[in-house]
């Protein structure tokens, strides 16, 4: 399955461990909205995605 995480902040521990978590039977993309600000590829990794988490 192929997840999506999107951050808008600096993850909390929790949030690390679920991602960390995911990466173990999933491809994982991990998007940092504070680095990119891209959204045309925002858009291509969402559509890509079969589930998309924001946090």
């Amino acid at each position: 399955m192929k997840i999506l995480h999107i951050l808008k902040t600096e993850p909390e521990d929790s949030v690390k461990k679920i991602i960390e978590e995911h990466r173990k039977g999933n491809d994982v993309e991990v998007l940092n909205m504070n680095e990119n600000k891209n959204y045309d590829l925002i858009v291509e990794l969402i559509e890509k995605a079969d589930k998309v988490m924001v946090w």
